[in-house]
């Protein structure tokens, strides 16, 4: 049974990547247009799983329970699945890239990008969210992140398509993005933070395509 709270905490990171999602979501192999996904039934998590290998969850749904289920913002909060160095997990999530798939009703981030390295999302549908991209405003740890946004679908109420932080370096490209229903534009598409690893809340540092940064022209988003 899929669990009535938002924001439930569903996948952590590969070693140097860091990678979490704080929503309910199901994934699935490349698809032509960013439309959600079903689930193939549900699997509770009350303890980080550890993978190596391959493995294929037949897109069936995970969800945390316990200290894993929480709404709680602890950066530190373990995540569903811990993926050694190599392995392959299909059907679920890709954690360098994420290629087809949806989320629904986080209240605050999709994605969280903790570690260090390169996030590269395509072809994915979000609705009702905070941030859809987040690379970590305070962690203890800090690295230069990239973020890379193409074919997506974001359908309001949401934040920001992507939050990156200039002081480390970050960067986000993003690339054939459709808004749908956001008539104020309240969504911003690019939000720059300067971070810090003092587990302090970040201060914003402007929005919008810098060449830099924040890395897209008004031609790559559409709103409808």
């Amino acid at each position: 049974m899929t669990p009535s709270a938002p924001a439930r905490r569903l996948l952590g990171g590969l070693a140097t990547l860091g990678l979490t999602l704080d929503m309910i979501m199901t994934l699935r192999a490349p698809a032509g247009a960013a439309t959600r996904p079903g689930a193939n039934g549900s699997q509770a998590v009350s303890a980080t799983i550890s993978l190596s290998g391959t493995k294929d969850y037949g897109m069936r749904r995970l969800y945390g329970t316990g200290d894993l289920g929480s709404d709680s913002q602890d950066e530190d909060q373990g995540p569903l699945l811990e993926l050694a160095p190599g392995t392959v997990l299909k059907n679920v999530i890709s954690v360098y890239t994420l290629s087809g798939g949806g989320a629904k009703e986080a209240s605050d981030k999709v994605f969280r990008f903790n570690g260090a390295g390169t996030l590269n999302v395509s072809g994915f549908a979000v609705r009702n969210f905070g941030t859809f991209a987040r690379s970590c405003g305070n962690c203890k740890k800090q690295y230069k992140r990239t973020i890379n946004l193409s074919g997506i679908e974001a359908t309001y109420k949401g934040s920001e398509l992507v939050g990156i932080n200039t002081d480390y370096g970050d960067s986000a490209t993003l690339k054939n993005v459709t808004i749908v229903g956001d008539t104020s534009k309240k969504i911003v598409p690019c939000q720059k933070y300067i971070g810090d690893n003092t587990g302090k809340e970040p201060t914003t540092n402007g929005s919008g395509p810098d060449g830099t940064y924040c890395q897209y022209s008004s031609s790559d988003i559409t709103c409808k």
